[in-house]
């Protein structure tokens, strides 16, 4: 950017503070970037949130926030319709309309299991029962609500993660104990 206003004033003068400022947001950024993988280094319901393909220090720390006590739910499923993650359903006489998605809840902890679902789907090369379940929606359904499927299924996983105090299973078989 610099170079491209080198010997004209005006660009100069105009582009000159708004770099420095998203400089010092960016500086500011980092910063609270480190903090939090601090908070989630120490947490240890976030470390095994974290073994979920899909699923980051920001995913985990959201869940783990909007949730609070995993008590409140009585069961796992109950967690993708408390952050809208079910389908919503309009009926009236003759009439019934299914799509989209409900909304209701926290739509941050919405956003975030959409975006591990995204990851998951997409990046993640490993296979694992989750993928191969979302890979089957998607064949009859289309990518978009195999995602939402998807998130809604994370959240249910996460949620019992940490009531059990387990990590992610990455195939059905359980793990022979020695």
């Amino acid at each position: 950017m610099r170079e491209l206003t080198a010997g004209q004033s005006i660009l100069e003068a105009v582009a000159e503070p708004m770099l420095r400022a998203r400089e010092a947001l960016r500086a500011e950024a980092a910063i609270l970037h480190r903090r939090m993988l601090a908070i989630v280094r120490e947490h240890e319901v976030c470390r095994r949130l974290m073994t979920v393909p899909g699923v980051g220090a920001v995913v985990a720390l959201t869940f783990v926030a909007a949730v609070d006590d995993p008590t409140r739910f009585r069961r796992s499923k109950d967690v993708g319709a408390h952050f809208g993650l079910t389908p919503k359903r309009y009926q009236s006489g003759e009439t019934d309309v299914v799509g989209g998605i409900t909304r209701v809840g926290d739509a941050s902890v919405r956003v975030a299991l959409y975006e591990a679902a995204n990851v998951l789907l997409t990046r993640t090369t490993r296979f694992s029962a989750l993928k191969r379940w979302a890979m089957e929606v998607a064949k009859r359904r289309g990518a978009r609500r195999a995602k939402v499927a998807l998130a809604r299924k994370l959240g249910t996983v996460l949620h019992r993660i940490w009531v059990d105090g387990t990590e992610f299973r990455w195939s059905k078989e359980p793990t022979a104990v020695a």
